[in-house]
C-alpha cells in the first residue's frame, strides 16, 4: 500500500501558494497517478485542480492507500491519533520535521511513537508510518513521486526506464543529490526513511530481500533503531541468498559525524566499525564514500545480469596516461583485482588486429593494451571482442579515445564527420558486442560535455561508462569483489545452510 497505492491522500496542500504540498501533489500528477484515485482534505473547499477536495479525516469515503501528511509538525501528534482511531489509511507518510531531532522535540516524538506502537499490538496491526522528517517515495512502478522539489529545479524523466533496484535513504537530500548530480541512477524505488518512528531500515531491507521486481537494494543509512541493525544485517544475508546485489553505506564514522547524525535525523549512530564488519559480513558490499557508493550501486544496476566468474581484468585504452592509470587502481585495501594474463590464441588475434590496422609497430601486446589513439573504431571493437572471448578474461574496462580524429564520437548535430550514428561507429559496435557478451564491459569515456550523447547512449544501451579510467576501475574492481564475495557465501550456505544469520 505503501509503494503501490491505488488510492492516495493529502493533506496539507494550498489553494493559492506553492507550498511543500502543493509541489508534491504536482510532482505525483507529474508521475502518472491518476486524479480520480487522490484525495485532499482541505476544509472550505470542494476542489483543487479538478482534484476532489474532504473536510476532514473522517469525511473520506473509504480508506486511501496512503496518506501524506504535509502539515506543520504541531499537528503531527493529533493526526496520528486521529488516523489509528477512524482507520482512513493504510500507510501514512509524515514529511515534515521535528519529532527527535532536536531536544526540545523529543516528548512529542515518544508521544508519536507510543501511539504508534500501541495501534500495531491491536488486533488489525494499524497503519504503519514512513518518516518523519522525509522526502517520501518515488515509486516509478506506483507511477508516483512525493518529493517537494518543484519541477523546475529537478526536471525529471517522468515515464522512461528504470532499473530493478531499490534506493533506502535515511536521508532524503542524499537521495536527491545524488539522482542529480548521476542520472544515469534510475531505481524503481527511491525511500526516504527520515527518523525511523515507525519504519526502520531493517523493515525496508526486509521487504526488499523477498521482493521479485527487485535485483539490486543500496541503503545509506546514519543510524539504527534499537536491534534494527541486527535485524538489517539478517535481511542483507537473506537478500544475498537469494542472488540480489546490495550497495551499502554508513554515515558517522568520525565523532564529529556521529554528532551530525544525532541532529539531522535523531539516529543513533553506533560504532562505525562494528556496523561496517557486520553488514560486510552479512554480504553487502560496503562503500567508504558518495562517490563509491554511486559508483557501485551504478555497476550494480547495469551490471547485475552479467556473469562474474573471477577477479582478472583486460584493460585497453588509446592513451598511455589511461593504460598506467587502469594499471595503478586495480588494487587497495577493500579489494585486490588481477591484470589477466592473454591467452596464445588471443595475443595472436591481436596481433592480426594490429597488423592489419598497421599499428604492429605501435603497440605491445601487454595488459592494459594501449593500442594507440590512431586506433579506428573497428580496431577497439575487434580488440573488445578478443578479450571478452578469452576464457582468461573475466571483465573488461575500455578506454573509447573520443578526442581521436580515428574514432566517432560526436553526435551527428554537431558534427556529421565524426557522427556516432554511423552504422561502423565504436557506439554501435560495442553495443552490438555487450548485448552478446555474458562478461562486464566498461567503457571510459575521457571527454568534456561534448561526447555526454555518446555516453548517454551507451548507458541507455547497458553499458556503464566513467569519464575517467580510474574511477572505472576502482569500482568495477570494488564490485566484482563484492560479487565474488555474495557468490562464496551462497556456496557456503548451501553447503552449511545453518550457519545463515538469524
Amino acid at each position: 500500500k505503501l509503494l503501490l497505492p491505488k488510492r492516495i491522500g493529502i493533506i496539507g496542500v494550498s489553494v493559492r501558494r506553492k507550498n511543500f504540498g502543493r509541489i508534491i501533489l504536482e510532482n505525483i500528477l507529474a508521475e502518472g497517478f491518476q486524479k480520480h484515485n487522490i484525495t485532499i482534505i482541505r476544509e472550505g473547499e470542494e476542489s483543487i485542480d479538478d482534484i476532489k477536495c474532504v473536510a476532514s479525516l473522517s469525511a473520506l469515503v473509504k480508506p486511501v492507500d496512503l496518506l501524506v501528511v504535509a502539515v506543520e509538525i504541531s499537528q503531527v501528534p493529533d493526526l496520528v491519533a486521529e488516523v489509528i482511531s477512524s482507520g482512513c489509511a493504510e500507510a501514512v507518510m509524515v514529511i515534515p520535521g521535528g519529532l527527535g531531532e532536536t531536544a526540545e522535540s523529543i516528548d512529542r516524538a515518544e508521544k508519536v511513537a507510543t501511539m504508534i506502537n500501541a495501534s500495531h499490538a491491536a488486533k488489525d496491526g494499524g497503519p504503519i508510518f514512513l518518516g518523519a522528517n522525509c522526502m517520501g517515495v518515488i515509486s516509478r512502478p506506483g507511477k508516483y513521486d512525493t518529493w517537494f522539489i518543484p519541477e523546475e529545479k529537478f526536471p525529471k524523466d517522468r515515464g522512461g526506464s528504470y532499473h530493478r533496484a531499490a534506493l533506502i535513504s535515511q536521508s532524503g537530500a542524499f537521495m536527491l543529490h545524488r539522482s542529480h548530480q548521476c542520472p544515469q541512477l534510475r531505481p524503481a524505488y527511491m525511500i526516504s526513511m527520515g527518523n525511523q518512528t515507525d519504519l526502520t531500515l531493517g523493515d525496508m531491507a526486509h521487504y526488499f530481500k523477498g521482493f521479485a521486481d527487485v535485483d539490486v537494494i543500496a541503503v545509506y543509512a546514519e543510524g539504527f533503531s534499537s536491534l534494527d541493525g541486527l535485524e538489517f544485517c539478517r535481511a542483507v544475508r537473506s537478500a544475498v541468498l537469494q542472488g540480489k546485489d546490495v550497495i551499502f553505506y554508513k554515515a558517522g564514522r568520525t565523532p564529529e559525524g556521529k554528532a551530525a547524525t544525532s541532529g539531522h535525523t535523531a539516529s543513533l549512530a553506533g560504532d562505525y566499525m562494528v556496523c561496517e564488519n557486520c553488514v560486510q559480513q552479512a554480504g553487502a558490499i560496503v562503500a567508504r564514500n558518495f562517490t563509491e557508493f554511486q559508483d557501485v550501486f551504478f555497476l550494480a544496476e547495469t551490471l547485475h545480469h552479467k556473469k562474474i566468474n573471477g577477479n582478472r581484468l583486460a584493460a585497453v585504452s588509446g592513451a598511455g596516461f589511461e593504460a598506467v592509470g587502469m594499471a595503478d587502481s586495480i588494487a587497495s585495501d577493500e579489494y585486490r583485482m588481477r591484470l589477466a594474463d592473454f591467452s596464445e590464441h588471443s595475443s595472436w588475434e591481436l596481433a592480426k588486429i594490429m597488423e592489419s590496422k598497421k599499428l604492429s609497430s605501435l603497440v605491445n601486446l601487454t595488459n592494459p593494451l594501449d593500442i594507440n589513439p590512431s586506433a579506428d573504431d573497428e580496431t577497439h571493437a575487434l580488440v573488445a571482442r578478443v578479450l571478452v572471448e578469452d576464457d582468461g578474461v573475466d571483465a573488461l574496462v575500455i578506454g573509447l579515445d573520443p578526442l581521436s580524429p580515428a574514432t566517432l564520437t560526436l553526435d551527428k548535430r554537431l558534427e556529421k564527420l565524426y557522427g556516432m550514428d554511423s552504422e561502423k561507429s565504436i557506439k554501435n559496435l560495442m553495443i552490438a558486442l555487450s548485448e552478446e557478451s555474458e562478461k562486464p564491459v566498461v567503457a571510459v569515456i575521457d571527454g568534456g560535455r561534448l561526447y555526454d550523447p555518446l555516453r548517454d547512449t551507451l548507458i541507455n544501451n547497458g553499458i556503464p561508462v566513467f569519464q575517467v579510467c580510474d574511477r572505472a576501475v576502482g569500482a568495477l574492481s570494488l564490485y566484482m569483489q563484492g560479487r565474488l564475495d555474495a557468490q562464496r557465501l551462497r556456496s557456503e550456505n548451501s553447503s552449511h545452510p545453518a550457519s545463515q544469520i538469524g
